[in-house]
């Protein structure tokens, strides 16, 4: 649905404001390159930080089915 949504947005600002959309669509690829090291290492973090809850709960997990 945001694929769809993001589509019908660029194709108004085409409508609109046909240099604006073609800088959009040559500078977007760019711009998610840069941003995809960010999004790993949020990645990363989020799964360490799952990783230690998971292993701080897990005695009371046990305890809880026992």
């Amino acid at each position: 649905m945001r694929t769809f949504i993001g589509l019908v947005l660029w194709c108004f600002l085409l409508v609109t404001c046909w240099p604006l959309a073609l800088v959009l669509i040559l500078l977007f690829p760019i711009l998610w390159l840069i941003l995809l090291p960010f999004r790993i290492v949020g990645l990363s973090i989020d799964l360490v930080f799952k990783f230690i809850t998971a292993v701080l709960l897990f005695p009371f997990r046990i305890l809880k089915s026992s």
